[in-house]
């Protein structure tokens, strides 16, 4: 049963349900009920029987017609449509509810053994204990406990210790979310992935992509001091506060618009106008397109931003500029000329300021420490159209941190 449950989880969290109204009601609600049509609560199981089948056994509008009923007075269509919704919302609330429950017990379990092992020999004590456990609850309950899914409780329940911190985070994240999230060794890193998984709702899918594209790594977070950072995912997870320091990236991965070896900043507009989709979700999946040469008139001269986009957890605008070659001092003037008009001219009542990325070939680190681009509201980061070793980007960006990292406690002397 329990791994009949965690399969159909699975299923749940990959895949989604389909959404019945663009904006929905929370779960239970009697705006929802409303919205529905009827009584979302306490159908049962004949109730949730007969809605499934409703499709085959509605008569067609000839039938109807054929037997003297007004069709008239009758919207089928919406009849189907508030019919279909409940049986989504019920469907969404039962997959919650079973992978939440189904989480917290594979946290209590780990957390249990946990408690039996010794300090000594934890190891070895642990190997006989799990090999025990595995085959009794195999036998009795199911796949769901073989051998090196009650390890991975164990690490679950280690690596995260706080009850009602995986308590909310069950609500979103499957277990194979926290099976790719727990074998982190930084703590800060399971931190970030498990908060940013759910915030932007990724799926596993997704979450495997950005741990393989080193996304922690790349953002800017991940370059302040331990306590600083450690304060600013606290934000993240109490109050959902997103700030530009868990956005932006550097380097950003655009190896997917397949350029050639020479190629122009309109063919580089151009590939990322063509991979869009893919351009979006290396921004973040909270940002939406908004415009490219954005047109600006000041004075008698016109100037055109050539990306303009609008990041909905930030409450910005978010203005990008491609360079092809090294940074230069002169870029940061034209950001803040554009953001300033930005500000004037665009920004909407409840928005923050605008906020700019200028992305380039290269740069020059004391550059952008004297400028300091590393922070505020104009941000400079390179680009990479071609994937170098794993292994050198992963040095390049661990070095980027040392660096950034050893700055920061420099500036606080």
């Amino acid at each position: 049963m329990l791994s009949a449950l965690s399969e159909f989880s699975g299923r749940s969290r990959e895949g989604g349900w389909r959404e019945c109204n663009k904006t929905r009601a929370p779960a239970g609600s009697a705006q929802e009920n409303r919205r529905c049509g009827g009584q979302a609560e306490g159908q049962g199981d004949e109730g949730m029987k007969k809605n499934l089948k409703v499709k085959d056994e509605l008569p067609s509008a000839g039938k109807m017609k054929e037997s003297g009923i007004n069709t008239d007075a009758i919207d089928s269509k919406r009849l189907l449509d508030d019919i279909s919704c409940l049986v989504e919302n019920s469907r969404r609330r039962v997959a919650q509810s079973v992978n939440s429950e189904l989480v917290m017990l594979y946290w209590q379990i780990g957390k249990r053994i946990s408690e039996d092992l010794p300090a000594e020999n934890r190891a070895e004590y642990g190997a006989k204990v799990v090999e025990l456990v595995s085959e009794r609850l195999t036998a009795d309950h199911g796949k769901g406990f073989r051998r090196s899914n009650v390890f991975h409780m164990i690490r679950f329940a280690e690596v995260f210790d706080d009850a009602k911190i995986v308590q909310t985070l069950s609500g979103l994240l499957s277990w194979s979310h926290f099976i790719e999230i727990i074998y982190l060794k930084d703590p800060l890193q399971r931190q970030f992935y498990a908060e940013m998984t759910r915030v932007e709702r990724w799926s596993v899918r997704t979450l495997r992509r950005k741990m393989q594209g080193m996304l922690y790594e790349r953002t800017a977070i991940s370059r302040k001091p331990e306590e600083l950072a450690r304060q600013e995912l606290e934000a993240l997870q109490e109050e959902d506060l997103m700030t530009p320091d868990l956005v932006f990236r550097d380097p950003y991965l655009l190896d997917f618009l397949g350029l050639e070896d020479t190629y122009s900043e309109r063919d580089l507009e151009a590939a990322i106008l063509r991979e869009l989709e893919r351009f979006l979700l290396e921004l973040g999946t909270d940002v939406s397109f908004i415009v490219r040469q954005k047109r600006m008139t000041i004075g008698d001269r016109d100037f055109y931003l050539d990306m303009l986009f609008y990041h909905r957890s930030l409450r910005r605008l978010v203005a990008i500029e491609l360079k092809l070659g090294s940074f230069d001092p002169a870029h940061k003037g034209q950001m803040e000329l554009y953001l300033r008009w930005l500000d004037r001219y665009e920004r909407r009542p409840g928005e923050e300021m605008p906020i700019g990325l200028i992305l380039c070939g290269e740069k020059n680190r004391e550059q952008i420490e004297l400028l300091q681009l590393d922070r505020g509201e104009i941000r400079a980061a390179e680009y990479l159209v071609e994937l170098p070793p794993k292994g050198l980007l992963e040095a390049k960006l661990h070095e980027a941190i040392r660096l950034a990292r050893g700055q920061t406690e420099m500036r606080e002397e």
